[in-house]
């Protein structure tokens, strides 16, 4: 049997030629059927490519669908062992506990392999965490100070657009970036093509919207209908990498806290709209989640606005 080597990322690893196959159509019924981004394909790849090049030196040998078949619990406990003893945090561990369980489970039902294992193996408990929303004034202070960073105007009203667009609209920073001209808003909402591919609509401030404009009418490179609506200084698509630079250095300017990313200010979207009064169904399809659960995380109200709540509500307070 000839065997094949595998790279995912920075990990390489020889593999028997079964098993580069059912990789192989494993990713590709992610990509189709799961319609996962090539971004989350990636990370799966990474999560399955780690296991199997651990498994290469714990079982002496190249993994094949044979050896898959015969991986028992305590091979997988090895591994989170092995993860553990490297200092990899739980949260990492946890997606690949789920990365595993759902390949296995792809070739259960590809009647490729059976093998139940996975599911005696218990997923990390993870620390509930909330994320870290700015208060409205820092919010506000980041948006302001973003266009105030570039000699270049044009890019001085990219930033300040974006961040506008990030906060007013509690979109990703992936979901900003992937917009293309002719996804420019023009009335008071934008449709967005979230996680899974699900599109969802957002409403967009007549601030926000302005604010593109400008940035569009400063811009030296045409706004070609399936052009990235933001750019580069060179005219390609914006790199996420560049606006977390920006913030980073918004942090150091504006004496913020290190976890002011781009994604607090989804956060904080979220988190004013609810303080403001927002209900949580609606914020939940604002922010394109598909568990009411995952709203409450990302919506962190501070005791003073549920005790307010809560003298305003409840008929013993009142009295």
């Amino acid at each position: 049997m000839v065997a094949g080597t595998l790279t995912a990322r920075e990990i390489s690893f020889s593999a028997s030629a079964d098993l580069t196959r059912a990789i192989a159509a494993w990713r590709e019924w992610l990509e189709s059927e799961r319609r996962a981004s090539a971004h989350t394909a990636d990370a799966y790849a990474r999560d399955l490519a780690a296991f199997l090049s651990f498994m290469t030196e714990h079982i002496g040998g190249e993994p094949s669908l044979a050896a898959l078949k015969d991986i028992t619990a305590a091979d997988i406990r090895s591994y989170l062992a092995d993860r553990a003893n490297r200092g990899l945090a739980r949260s990492s561990t946890a997606r690949a506990v789920s990365t595993l369980r759902g390949f296995f489970s792809f070739l259960d039902r590809r009647g490729i392999l059976h093998n139940p294992v996975m599911k005696t193996v218990r997923t990390p408990k993870l620390p509930k965490s909330v994320p870290k929303a700015l208060r409205e004034d820092e919010a506000l202070e980041a948006v302001r100070a973003a266009g105030e960073m570039h000699d270049k105007p044009w890019i001085a009203a990219r930033d300040t657009a974006l961040m506008l667009l990030l906060y007013g609209s509690g979109l990703r920073l992936g979901e900003a970036l992937a917009l293309t001209c002719a996804q420019m808003p023009r009335e008071d909402t934008i449709k967005v093509l979230g996680k899974g591919r699900k599109e969802r609509i957002v409403p967009v401030l007549p601030v926000v919207r302005d604010a593109i404009a400008q940035y569009r009418k400063l811009c030296p490179f045409p706004a070609e209908k399936d052009a990235p609506l933001f750019v580069g200084a060179r005219g390609k698509a914006l790199n996420p990498g560049v606006v977390q630079r920006q913030m980073r250095h918004l942090r150091a300017l504006l004496g913020l806290a290190e976890t002011t990313t781009p994604h607090a200010l989804r956060h904080s979207f979220a988190t004013h709209l609810l303080a403001k009064g927002g209900d949580l169904r609606t914020i939940q399809e604002l922010l394109g989640h598909a568990s009411l659960s995952t709203t409450q995380r990302y919506t962190d109200v501070d005791v003073a606005r549920l005790t307010q709540v809560y003298r305003d509500a409840h008929p013993r307070a009142r009295a």
